[in-house]
């Protein structure tokens, strides 16, 4: 998505030359949130999610199924198998990959979800009765649990932390998580990771690192992800966790390379200085445009965008039906002051994040109504002191 949003930001913003857009996967873009959300219920048809081209972009030349192997910023090429591709930008949007786990044992019966060939592959797999284990209890691992319950699957949820969603969320919005899938039956090992899976030619079982033994005929990797930044390598960029760029987009301020979606780190106003990834799917649309503009402005000689980029982020994630989670701001910066704003924690509920004294983030259990109203408090008051 932030490929197809940045080239049509290029065109909207002015440039009239050549584009091309590179990608991996055989498919157009499409919209990856649904594929573990309610998509596991019954996974679309990929025309169902394909995203519609809009019409500044209706001439881009697509190349896809073949990924970029390489990109030498000095001497503006990028190479794709064994053709080198010249360029007057660049705009960087590979994305991120699913993490896998190095630990011994077989492979097949493992599954992760990044795209919708894994969406359907996984779908099969969650059967009435199957007992699946799930590797993670961030968004991505309580979203599957909470649909392969539904399926009526039996679900173990195996991770290190203390609580679900621990890392984003803190201990008490996490502890509140935990009672309601277990309300549902899904069972939690947390304080613990695996240490084999087992097995002959297909995964059995998954053996922690406390001995206990899980039986399995499925398990979702759900680990996290890593940044797809390999073909950048050699161009003395610092890629140490996605690629750093301005608040402009461009890529150590290089103003011939742009960055946008999950891969970029960047500073954003609304909360302070420092460069962060944000693996948000708004912020894929928001920086994309960002990108676009600046990359316009370079190629065209026109205005640059004015400084101080400040998009508010946010998420959702369903879990169950009638149970989402929505969440504006930063809510990590805020991690040490959490308070409840509104409801009650074992009902619908607002709980805000603080850093010193002031609102950078919350995250609304139900309460859907009042959802644009917080997401207006954190975009005018992120950074200012409340009481």
């Amino acid at each position: 998505m932030a490929g197809l949003r940045a080239a049509e930001a290029v065109r909207k913003n002015g440039w009239a030359g050549e584009l091309i857009v590179i990608g991996d996967e055989d498919a157009m873009p499409y919209n990856r949130p649904a594929l573990s959300k309610d998509a596991l219920q019954q996974v679309p048809e990929l025309a169902e999610i394909v995203f519609r081209v809009p019409r500044a972009a209706t001439d881009v030349r697509w190349r896809l199924g073949r990924p970029v192997a390489h990109a030498d910023l000095a001497a503006r090429t990028v190479t794709v198998e064994d053709e080198t591709i010249p360029w007057d930008g660049l705009v960087v949007a590979t994305g991120l990959r699913p993490r896998r786990l190095a630990i011994p044992g077989p492979a097949a019966g493992r599954h992760v979800i990044r795209t919708h060939a894994d969406a359907c592959r996984l779908r099969a797999a969650l059967t009435p009765g199957a007992r699946v284990v799930i590797i993670g209890a961030g968004f991505i691992g309580c979203e599957v649990a909470a649909s392969a319950r539904t399926l009526g699957c039996e679900v173990d949820v195996v991770a290190p932390e203390s609580v679900p969603i621990e890392r984003p969320l803190g201990p008490l919005l996490g502890a509140e998580l935990r009672r309601r899938h277990e309300s549902h039956g899904v069972r939690f090992h947390l304080g613990v990771v695996p240490s084999a899976f087992l097995g002959t030619f297909a995964v059995e079982g998954v053996e922690l690192s406390d001995g206990t033994r899980l039986p399995a005929d499925v398990v979702v990797e759900a680990v996290g992800c890593q940044p797809n930044v390999e073909w950048l390598d050699g161009n003395g960029l610092d890629l140490r966790d996605g690629v750093l760029c301005d608040d402009l987009m461009r890529v150590e301020g290089r103003p011939d390379v742009v960055a946008c979606g999950d891969i970029a780190r960047f500073p954003n106003a609304l909360f302070d200085d420092v460069a962060r990834r944000v693996e948000h799917w708004t912020m894929a649309g928001d920086t994309a445009k960002r990108a676009g503009a600046a990359l316009a402005a370079q190629l065209t000689g026109a205005e640059l965008p004015e400084r101080g980029f400040a998009p508010v982020p946010s998420f959702w994630s369903d879990q169950y039906y009638g149970f989402r989670i929505q969440s504006f701001g930063a809510v990590g910066l805020g991690g040490e002051d959490v308070r409840v704003l509104e409801g009650e924690l074992g009902d619908e509920v607002v709980v805000g994040y603080h850093r010193d004294g002031q609102l950078v983030g919350v995250v609304l259990i139900g309460l859907a109504g009042r959802a644009a109203h917080y997401r207006g408090v954190i975009a005018a008051r992120a950074g200012v002191a409340v009481a």
